[in-house]
C-alpha cells in the first residue's frame, strides 16, 4: 500500500501517527526534530496524523506542511468550538479534524488505530498511554530518541512492561533512518496483507442488503 507500489487509486496512503508532548519544556533540539519528522513524513508521500494537539505534534504538522504533505487531527472536541475553546487546541495547518467528542484520554484508540506507523517523541503521562495502547495492539512503533520525555526511557519502560503483543519497535535519532525503517517493516509485515485483503474485496465496497 506504499504510494510508490503502484497501488494508490486503489488503497489509501500510509499514515503516520506522531504522539508527544503538547506542553511541558521543549527544548530547542525536540522542536527541529519533531518539524523535520513531519516534513520528512511529507516528503515520503505518507498521511501525518495526531491528536490535534499543540506541542511537538504539532511542530510536526507544521514539518509536513512546508513539504506539501496532508494532515488529519483526531480531535478530543465534539465540534470546532469545543476544539479551539474548550481544548485550546491548534487548527493551523490541518486538511481535516476528525471531532471524536471522547475527551482527550478517551480519543486516544482512534488516534492510534488511524495509524498504520506511530512515530512517539518526548511525552509526559498522556504519550505514554498513547504508547501502550499502540504496544498493546501490536503497532509498527517508532521511537525519536534525543527528544526528551519518556522516549529516552522507552527503552527501559519496554523492559519493564514484560509482555510480548507483537508489536515491533524501532529506535532512532534520525528522523530520515527512523521513518525509512518504519517503512521498511511496512513493506515486509504490513504490505503483503494489505494486499491480501485488496485482493479479496471490492474497492467501491458492497451495497447494503
Amino acid at each position: 500500500m506504499e504510494n510508490t507500489t503502484g497501488e494508490r487509486a486503489r488503497s489509501p496512503r500510509i499514515t503516520v501517527g506522531v504522539m508527544g508532548s503538547a506542553g511541558g519544556r521543549l527544548s530547542d533540539k525536540a522542536v527541529g526534530m519533531a518539524t523535520e519528522m513531519g516534513r520528512v513524513i511529507a516528503a515520503r508521500g505518507c498521511v501525518l496524523v495526531t491528536g490535534a494537539c499543540p506541542g511537538l505534534p504539532h511542530c510536526a504538522v507544521k514539518g509536513a506542511k512546508t513539504a506539501g504533505g496532508i494532515v488529519v487531527g483526531i480531535s478530543p472536541a465534539l465540534n470546532f468550538e469545543e476544539h479551539c475553546i474548550k481544548y485550546h487546541s491548534p487548527y493551523e495547518g490541518y486538511d481535516m479534524l476528525v471531532y471524536t467528542g471522547s475527551g482527550l484520554m478517551g480519543r486516544e484508540i482512534e488516534n492510534i488505530r488511524s495509524c498504520d506507523l506511530v512515530v512517539f517523541m518526548g511525552g509526559r503521562s498522556g504519550t505514554l498511554g498513547e504508547f501502550a495502547i499502540a504496544y498493546d495492539e501490536g503497532k509498527v512503533i517508532g521511537i525519536l530518541q534525543g527528544t526528551g520525555g519518556i522516549a529516552d526511557k522507552m527503552e527501559t519502560i519496554v523492559r519493564l512492561v514484560e509482555k510480548e503483543t507483537g508489536a515491533q519497535i524501532i529506535y532512532s535519532r534520525e528522523p530520515v533512518d527512523l521513518l525509512d525503517r518504519l517503512i521498511a517493516v511496512y513493506k515486509e509485515k504490513l504490505l503483503p496483507y494489505y494486499q491480501t485483503i485488496l485482493a479479496n474485496s471490492s474497492p467501491d465496497g458492497r451495497p447494503e442488503d
